[in-house]
């Protein structure tokens, strides 16, 4: 299995030593073994040790072992071995691609391994549900009547549904967003419902509704009236700030057609109204797709051209720094060509140090790593195109074993 063999560097130096420590008793048993007797590794290592030593594997060769006897797989469904993350291998955010057929069973890209794996979601009925992740846990909200709500773990299909916060099935346009504690495993989900205040196109009602695993009660924050904007499906939770994009319903000038809110969810006491928490984009978007890369605000954005800004001249990536835009890199061209020039909005999300991009017209994935400020293709996803009007879409989540919504 590809990963095992490399995995004793990337040991601490007190598995090391016990390794050695158990060198000695394989020579013994080589010499024994010339008398006919052998001794199995399986027997002379401890559980202790060999759970360390699975724990460095990556997540389908640890699932894969515990297809090997019922002592491996003992030790890798224990609570001990789930619930000590210290002594996972860190698992690099897959990307799972779907296309919007009936039925939303697609392929995850594993970018460690470079292999897609089939896998089918639970809980989710369509491809057009609004998806948020977050340290493991995947949020599905139907987008049609907006009046159920999942959450799962997409590895080890434990499933939750959560209850819908009043009133969330009659907004226009909704948001959503998860964040996950890494220690606690206590999570918060956050829905901005965005409805058209009646006979007047230029007002929005806007509603801010948080969902505390903890408590197990949704409390609507916030409810405010903009003039000129409305929410729109973009948004995200960047330690402790809720992040949601706003698009301008008329009277502005073109390349004003965005604009970011930042909304302190940890200190909502503090909170000024929604209008002065206004955020400028870096420059005029055909699109922005919000991440959350290790508690800091990312953007990626389709630019639009000056004198078209509805059509894309590129693609760029900026992070967020004291309300000031930084941009970290801008596609090259020969990638921009590739992934496709002419769709003026795409599908992009990102965990930690990388971030997808895809194409909705096909199954194209590209990867920015923003640590080694590498683009790359991936592997060719499995996944065809059944029928000329086929759309392709997906999302990145961590792979991980140990939580539960």
């Amino acid at each position: 299995m590809a990963g095992e063999t490399s995995w004793i560097s990337h040991c601490d130096d007190d598995t090391r030593r016990e390794i050695r420590e158990f060198d000695s008793f394989l020579e013994l048993g080589e010499e024994v073994d010339k008398e006919g007797t052998a001794v199995s590794v399986d027997i002379i290592l401890p559980d202790e040790l060999l759970e360390r030593i699975l724990a460095y594997l990556p997540i389908p060769s640890i699932f894969r072992a515990g297809c090997v006897c019922k002592r491996w797989y003992e030790i890798v469904t224990s609570g001990r071995f789930l619930w000590n993350p210290s002594h996972l291998l860190p698992q690099k955010p897959w990307y799972f691609m779907f296309t919007n057929s009936d039925e939303p069973t697609g392929y995850a890209y594993d970018p460690i391994l470079r292999k897609w794996y089939g896998i089918e979601l639970p809980c989710i009925e369509t491809s057009n549900w609004f998806i948020a992740s977050s340290y493991g846990l995947v949020c599905f909200m139907d987008n049609d009547s907006r009046s159920e709500l999942c959450m799962c773990n997409p590895i080890t299909k434990i499933c939750r549904k959560l209850e819908e916060p009043p009133g969330l099935k009659f907004s226009d346009y909704s948001a959503l967003a998860i964040s996950a504690n890494r220690e606690s495993h206590i999570y918060t989900v956050a829905i901005v419902k965005s409805k058209q205040v009646p006979d007047n196109f230029f007002q929005w009602d806007i509603s801010i509704h948080i969902y505390n695993s903890e408590k197990v009660t949704w409390v609507t924050t916030l409810s405010e009236v903009l003039m000129g904007w409305r929410g729109g499906d973009e948004s995200v939770i960047c330690n402790g700030v809720l992040y949601f994009l706003v698009y301008s319903t008329g009277g502005g000038p073109p390349e004003s057609r965005h604009a970011l809110i930042a909304y302190n969810i940890s200190n909502r006491s503090s909170q000024a109204s929604l209008r002065r928490s206004f955020i400028q984009v870096p420059c005029s978007l055909t699109c922005g797709r919000l991440m959350n890369l290790k508690e800091k605000l990312v953007m990626v954005g389709g630019i639009g051209k000056h004198d078209r800004p509805d059509i894309i001249k590129g693609i760029g990536i900026w992070v967020l720094h004291d309300r000031k835009w930084e941009e970290i890199v801008r596609m090259p061209h020969k990638y921009f060509q590739g992934f496709g020039e002419f769709d003026d909005v795409f599908a992009s999300s990102g965990i930690d140090d990388i971030i997808y991009i895809q194409s909705y017209g096909s199954p194209a994935l590209l990867t920015f790593d923003t640590s080694l400020k590498q683009w790359k293709w991936s592997q060719k996803c499995p996944v065809t195109k059944r029928f000329p009007l086929q759309l392709f879409t997906g999302f990145c989540f961590e792979p991980r074993l140990e939580i539960a919504p």
